[in-house]
């Protein structure tokens, strides 16, 4: 079992999803977009998580238009769904019965600017994901927020977690915060090197 919520986004293979599954990862994502380099089929998402059990599985979706995610997640029997933009919340909240993550980008806000994005979403998401594009560090700034709200909000840092050494930090000062991962491609289909995801996973492992 893990010391921490993680949630590992971007699945594309099954080895990622059992690997991860079996590492005690409460949740994987999967990318339902078509038009993103991650998308995950109907089809091949199915062939993947029937080999899963004991995980919450989440649609990863960077659409704004609500009815065409509703009607794309109709094809995948998921746990939970996360969205880029809160403006769906309300919405998506009244039409599935399911729990939302809300991936909030961390390279359009400073540290301090975080807080009220969160509690305005807070009664409506189940977790939001703190994310960049830009490989963002996890400053000492960014550290002081998060300790100061970590007992308030369900926080996934999903930026600047560059090694077990960083993990581990946050770990020790921040046992209320989970982290997120980025799963990667298959080196060839069956074959894959866990590099960095596995050196962390195990840093979280209960001893």
């Amino acid at each position: 079992m893990l010391t921490k919520t993680v949630k590992i986004s971007n699945v594309t293979n099954l080895s990622d999803a059992r690997y991860c599954a079996g590492m005690g990862v409460e949740m994987l994502g999967f990318s339902i977009d078509e038009d993103s380099p991650n998308y995950i089929s109907p089809k091949k998402f199915e062939d993947i998580c029937s080999w899963l059990a004991g995980v919450t599985l989440v649609a990863e979706t960077g659409k704004t238009d609500a009815n065409v995610i509703l009607a794309t997640i109709a094809d995948y029997p998921v746990h939970a769904v996360q969205v880029n933009d809160p403006g769906l919340l309300n919405y998506l909240r009244a039409e599935l019965d399911l729990p939302l993550l809300l991936r909030v980008s961390v390279d359009l806000y400073d540290s301090g600017e975080i807080v009220p994005i969160l509690s305005r979403y807070e009664s409506e998401v189940s977790h939001f994901l703190l994310e960049s594009d830009q490989e963002a560090e996890l400053s000492e700034s960014w550290m002081q927020v998060l300790g100061n709200i970590e007992a308030e909000y369900p926080i996934l840092v999903g930026f600047g977690l560059d090694n077990e050494f960083t993990v581990s930090a946050l770990t020790e000062l921040l046992p209320n915060i989970g982290i997120a991962l980025r799963g990667s491609d298959e080196i060839r289909p069956g074959y894959k090197d866990f590099g960095s995801m596995m050196d962390i996973l195990e840093a979280l492992e209960e001893q």
